[in-house]
């Protein structure tokens, strides 16, 4: 049986997995933190030679030989995926695998790659142990060097190291490579995300001394006080050469001032060819301790001398002081409870696949700071070994998750589940010991994870029991372990909210309740944020989660005319794909934040504000740190009048501790403000100095409350003149100098509305429910057999089960409802005349769609001002059987202005989006943007560009000239230009249209986004329940003053 197809033939001649220790040939350059400084490390990473077989048999023959010519070979980059690079095509799928299931058989189309370059070995290099290294090759290869096969391996996302010392020679030597798409490794490999092959992380060589450090583990204990504490290494030193040695490895820990603060040492006897171990040992009194908030990162240097006293080589090793625990069932570093305020992180970028530059992960850890994230969860393998040094560096917590899923056997019933086959289980146990290995010295590493969505079987008991052996210091996560046989934390995904309720009810307890993947950000989205983070705060046993996920997995493209936009599952053929459901990130693929991430940044923000006694000043501080005071922040207030300041100054935030709260008062008296305007408390709590991922400044919390005192927000003046109104062969004409409206009577709406000759509106205004679908809205895609089994269950052979119930999302209730094809008929219109000052237009018709017999009775009463104002008063009552819709997309008004007017200022939450289970982020303010600022370019188009509580809008030309809109209560606005229509025909954003007119909707009630993409859907209180609406919005002609 072929390597690649054999489960038990997991490599050949690798070298056993380790932490990564470069040898370097002084202290100093071992601190720079450059491998590269080290004249034993030479990367590989660069130009390859390279050819694509479409199977392993049409491979070139030879190709290994250094004289074999590969002239007319392609060119690629290491470290990148080949399909990225233009060979063979990137395929998307969730769950289900690409090819048919028949473990561990793959197809007989399995691209081949062949990889060839040279590097040269300098002449001391020959003296030494020579090591290849590849962090990352999917999804199987074979190694040569010099035309001679030195090893195997599989396992993609984990590393693989080779001893090539007798292989290499002084001079230029070749390397050869041979990469398989389809492996045994593929079945393990079922992660939600492309499939891409090839060498896609970094590759290097490197050579030790015959004497070297061949790993080390190194681990802190704290004392119950959690004050002083124990470092203990135990270091691997092996003796590569062929004389018994006795070896001395001297040890230094410098603090992260790069202060010495104990030096300690060790002798050994390691006779040749085999290692012994170094156990160092050394108390630390008062170490700063490591935590996602203060990041203390110790070195410890290592130098090894032979028995003449020489250094042979330095490494050096990261060492945060931390300890981790499951103590009365509640997860705790460093003896304090903490809260997982967590994402989900894929290595991915737009234009390299996998191959994720050192730059965009350190890009990514410094948007999670900023955004107030303390933790990520590797999902759903190891991650670039560089993202954990940034990690410790940065502060962020990290479940570690292995390279094993295998969720598409659900579809394969009759197959023998792998994770409880005997023959998988040391593919099993290795994957998971390579990643503990690697890993195991990271103090941001604080829980093991034995991978995702693999079922529960035997061998992930073997990797627990192993991964304990090896490691008992942190606890274990399996997500499917639902019993906690293994497992020490409850982890579960989208759990429903009765589910957390009940867990949060139990008294007795010894497992926390920390949600491996809850709130998908899938498009628009999440809704319900803070709702989660309510009951997390709540109940000390739920200790937070992890959104899915960090970044939307859409691959750059670009039109002929040089229109950027993201492909998903589908764009390439590939065949069997899931669509855009790799399009679930808090982040655009491009890296930009979008609301989703936002909002999330004030759900979990580290200091809570709230109102103590708002007419005496007096405002609630609330410290929601773990470890920290709050003397690294400053804080700003300021009284707004309408969202215009009127007062302003700063203020300094108490000493409390975590979790303790102290009432401030601030200098301003309410009683002094009038009762014309309405009155804003607003709070900006920031970095008071620079740290390395934001400058001073930058907002960490914000707080906003109305005042106790004022009104309502004052309205523009407005040009009085007196009022004629007329019926036309055209309808009826309502006019004054200034103004002139123009109603249709057969269609029961405004025909025209100009002012100083211009136009206002083109269409409309009306009544409008539609939305164009949000992800969420469209819910889970249906279940690729559910045909199948309602046939069974129909013949008395089987059931639907609830889950399929679960996956029909709003959207498809609003079709089959025919909310997205409704037509109005205008049953009477009738107008009176008040003298010149007012004249009130009267409508009632029927808002239905086809086919149905249910549908809205709609009565509407326009009253003309003679300032131009136009009030619209709008009752809606539902007739009919409308018991199936869970709510409606919105209730409102529609309608178009002319091309001109493409700027909107307005009063309400902004400047970004908001919904009203999305809104925390948006603070109530003064706001302008240009129409196209408007729109947010979610990967695949839907509804976006609300804004929240509105008070009033003016949508203007560059002149100031235009339509100003106001409700009886706050209203939600958007204003595009294009249509629902364009979004909902166009799968990514290049393909909307830029229309000349601006398409304007002011709703009175407009539902949330919820998290029914993969998760609950929208909560009751936020949605738009099918029942009588009666709403008032006011049109105005407007100038700007």
């Amino acid at each position: 049986m072929d390597d690649w197809i054999d489960p038990e033939t997991i490599s050949r001649n690798r070298l056993p997995p380790h932490v990564d220790v470069l040898p370097y040939p002084d202290r100093e350059t071992a601190l720079a933190d450059d491998r590269t400084a080290s004249r034993w490390f030479t990367s590989l990473n660069g130009r390859w030679q390279f050819d694509l077989a479409p199977t392993p048999s049409d491979a070139p023959d030879g190709f290994a030989d250094p004289a074999f010519d590969a002239a007319d070979w392609d060119r690629i980059e290491v470290p990148l995926n080949w399909q990225v690079a233009g060979h063979g095509n990137p395929h998307y799928t969730n769950v289900v695998y690409p090819f048919p299931v028949d473990p561990p058989n793959v197809p007989t189309e399995n691209p081949t790659a062949s990889y060839r370059r040279t590097f040269y070995v300098d002449d001391d290099w020959t003296e030494r142990q020579v090591r290849l290294h590849f962090e990352g090759v999917d999804s199987a290869f074979h190694l040569w060097v010099n035309g001679e096969p030195v090893g195997y391996s599989e396992g993609a996302r984990l590393p693989s190291e080779f001893d090539v010392s007798e292989y290499v020679h002084a001079g230029e030597n070749t390397i050869a490579v041979r990469v398989y798409k389809w492996s045994n490794g593929s079945y393990l490999e079922d992660q939600d995300m492309w499939w891409l092959s090839g060498i896609f992380r970094d590759t290097y060589a490197y050579a030790v001394p015959e004497i070297h450090v061949a790993d080390i583990d190194a681990r802190t204990e704290l004392d119950d006080e959690y004050v002083d504490g124990v470092l203990r290494a135990d270091v691997s030193v092996a003796n590569g050469g062929n004389a018994n040695e006795t070896v001395t490895v001297d040890a230094e820990l410098r603090d992260p001032d790069g202060d010495s603060v104990v030096e300690f040492e060790s002798t050994t006897a390691v006779d040749a060819g085999e290692s012994e171990t170094v156990t160092l040992e050394a108390d630390v009194e008062n170490p700063e301790l490591w935590t996602a908030e203060t990041p203390n990162c110790y070195d410890l240097l290592l130098s090894v001398r032979d028995e003449q006293g020489s250094v042979t080589e330095v490494v050096a090793e990261t060492v945060g002081f931390r300890e981790v625990e499951i103590e009365d069932g509640i997860f705790r570093v460093n003896g304090e409870p903490v809260t997982i305020r967590g994402v989900n992180r894929h290595d991915f970028h737009p234009d390299r696949g996998r191959a994720v530059p050192l730059d965009a992960m350190r890009e990514d850890i410094e948007l999670m700071k900023r955004h107030n994230i303390n933790a990520v969860r590797t999902a759903h393998y190891p991650n670039d070994t560089r993202f954990y040094d940034l990690c410790d560096e940065y502060g962020l917590y990290v479940v570690d998750e292995t390279d094993i899923e295998c969720h598409g056997l659900e579809f394969a019933p009759e197959t023998p589940h792998l994770s409880d086959a005997s023959e998988w289980k040391a593919t099993y146990v290795d994957r998971m010991i390579r990643m503990v290995e690697r890993d195991k010295n990271h103090p941001s590493v604080v829980v093991w994870s034995l991978g995702n969505e693999s079922d529960f079987g035997s061998n992930h008991v073997a990797m627990a029991e192993e991964t304990r052996e090896r490691d008992p210091t942190r606890p274990i996560h399996y997500e499917p372990d639902e019993e906690q046989d293994v497992s020490d934390i409850v982890g579960p995904m989208y759990p429903p909210w009765d589910q957390l309720e009940a867990w949060a009810a139990e008294d007795e307890y010894e497992h926390p309740v920390i949600l491996c993947e809850y709130a998908h950000a899938m498009g628009n989205g999440p809704g319900n944020l803070q709702e989660y983070w309510d009951l997390f705060y709540e109940h000390d046993r739920l200790q937070g989660g992890f959104v899915w996920d960090w970044l939307d997995q859409g691959l750059r493209r670009t039109t002929d005319d040089g229109e950027e936009w993201f492909a998903y599952g589908g764009d390439f053929g590939d065949e069997p794909n899931d669509a855009n459901f790799n399009i679930n990130g808090l982040v655009f693929p491009d890296r930009e934040p979008s609301p989703g991430l936002i909002e999330y940044k004030k759900v979990i923000e580290p200091v809570a504000l709230s109102a103590a006694d708002l007419e005496r000043g007096e405002v609630t501080v609330e410290n929601g740190y773990d470890f920290r005071s709050l003397a690294h922040l400053r804080a700003d207030w300021r009284v707004e009048a309408d969202g215009r300041v009127v007062e302003s100054g700063a203020f300094e935030l108490p000493d409390v501790d975590p979790g303790e709260s102290e009432i401030v008062s601030l200098p301003f008296d309410a009683d002094e403000y009038d009762d014309e305007a309405e009155y804003l408390l607003t709070i900006d709590v920031s970095l008071a100095e620079d740290t390395r991922w934001a400058s001073a400044g930058h907002t960490v919390a914000t707080g906003q409350f109305e005042l106790p005192t004022g009104g309502s927000p004052t309205e523009p003046s407005a040009e009085v003149a007196p009022l004629a109104c007329e019926a036309t062969d055209d309808g009826i004409v309502v006019s004054n100098v200034h103004f002139e409206l123009v109603f249709d009577e057969t269609a029961g709406a405004i025909d025209s509305m100009r002012y100083r000759g211009r136009e206002l509106v083109t269409e409309g205004p009306t009544v409008g429910l539609w939305r164009a679908p949000t992800d969420n809205d469209r819910g889970l895609p249906l279940s690729r057999t559910l045909l199948s089994r309602m046939t069974a269950a129909a013949a008395g052979d089987g059931q639907i089960d609830e889950g399929d119930v679960h996956t029909i999302g709003f959207a498809q209730l609003w079709r089959e409802h025919g909310l997205d094809g409704l037509q109005f008929r205008a049953d009477s219109v009738e107008y009176e005349v008040s003298g010149d000052e007012r004249v009130e237009i009267s409508v009632e018709g029927r808002l239905a769609p086809p086919i149905f017999d249910h549908g809205f009775a709609v009565e509407q009463e326009y009253t003309v001002a003679d300032t131009g104002a136009v009030e619209i008063e709008t009752e809606l009552e539902p007739e009919g059987d409308l018991s199936g819709l869970p709510s409606l997309p919105r209730v409102g008004l529609d309608l178009t202005l002319p091309a001109a007017f493409d700027r909107v200022s307005w009063y309400g939450r902004g400047p970004d989006e908001s919904y009203v289970d999305s809104k925390r982020a948006s603070l109530v303010g003064r706001y302008e943007r240009d129409v196209d600022d408007l729109h947010t370019p979610y990967v695949r188009p839907q509804a976006n560009g609300n804004r929240t509580d509105v008070r009033w809008a003016a949508i203007t030309d560059q002149q100031g000239v235009g339509l100003y809109v106001s409700g009886e209560s706050p209203l939600n606005v958007t204003a595009h230009r294009y249509t629902r229509a364009d979004l909902e025909a166009a799968d990514h954003v290049h393909e909307v249209p830029r229309r000349d007119e601006v398409s304007v909707s002011l709703d009175a009630a407009h539902c949330g986004l919820g998290t029914g993409s993969c998760g609950p859907e929208t909560l009751e209180p936020y949605r738009v329940e099918p029942t009588t609406y009666e709403f008032t919005i006011e049109l105005r002609p407007y100038v700007e003053e």
